[in-house]
């Protein structure tokens, strides 16, 4: 994901918010880190860290919590060294009696020229229960789906 460096155009951005749903949906904090830079700031909804070591505690902690954790990532606008990204996300929630939740969301993103790894994350995101009590009836991003080809509109939330 850092070969893919700024100043972005459309389809390097696009590029990189897919190399990024990729590095997420292995689970992996230690890889999904190597694509900050080691003193990134983040915001996460309304919890605020930075460095290498708090993203992997952070991750560790959230896919622990998120069971059967699916992602999505859309370009929404880009500049030359930042990119909007808004991203819809599927889990259990192993704190709420493995109930299925759809999170929705927009992320910031700013990244260090020479490295092209991002520096700046702030994530904004909501989640919804799926069906009656959280039993995932209509889920989106199924075990064998492509969450590339899932049809994402208003119709559809």
């Amino acid at each position: 994901m850092a070969d893919i460096k700024p100043p972005f155009t459309e389809e390097t951005a696009r590029q990189k918010v897919k190399a990024a749903q990729n590095m997420w949906n292995t689970r992996d904090p230690s890889k999904v880190v190597n694509a900050y830079t080691p003193d990134c700031i983040w915001r996460n909804r309304t919890t605020f860290f930075s460095g290498s070591e708090e993203i992997v505690a952070f991750l560790t902690a959230k896919w622990k919590r998120e069971k059967s954790y699916r992602l999505r990532k859309e370009l929404f606008a880009f500049g030359e060294d930042r990119i909007a990204v808004q991203f819809w996300y599927e889990f259990q929630d192993s704190s709420d009696e493995m109930k299925w939740k759809r999170c929705y969301g927009l992320e910031d993103w700013t990244f260090d020229r020479e490295s092209g790894k991002m520096c700046k994350r702030m994530m904004s995101g909501n989640d919804l229960l799926l069906g009656p009590n959280g039993n995932g009836e209509g889920r989106w991003f199924v075990d064998g789906v492509d969450v590339n080809e899932v049809p994402i509109s208003q119709e559809h939330w």
